[in-house]
């Protein structure tokens, strides 16, 4: 009699970490690549990641909700030209996030 242990093996594949920063880059698009992109990274099982591909799960994760925070802050700022100014640093800041992460994923390098 043969017996089997069935154990999670960490995910090797770095191929949803890019669809993921793919997504990411879609924001202009009324935000919704963006919240389809976190809906998929909250639902994937973290015991099967790789570190590399973890630590940008967890990047991305931070950069979107961050990104959705300081948009909701801007639109609740009453005065227009903080208001503008706010929404478009926390553009500025999610663009640099997006690109230092998925440069460091295509190098290979954990965040």
């Amino acid at each position: 009699m043969t017996t089997s242990t069935s154990q999670a093996m960490p995910m090797q594949d770095s191929s949803l970490a890019h669809l993921l920063y793919g997504l990411m880059t879609g924001f202009p698009l009324l935000l919704l690549p963006v919240l389809l992109s976190l809906l998929i990274n909250l639902s994937q099982k973290r015991q099967q990641l790789n570190e590399l591909v973890g630590s940008h799960l967890k990047w991305q994760r931070f950069s979107i909700i961050g990104l959705l925070m300081m948009l909701a802050i801007a639109y609740a700022i009453p005065a227009f030209w903080p208001s503008v100014s706010l929404g478009l640093a926390a553009l500025v800041w999610f663009v640099l996030r997006l690109v230092k992460g998925w440069l460091s994923l295509a190098d290979g390098r954990i965040i």
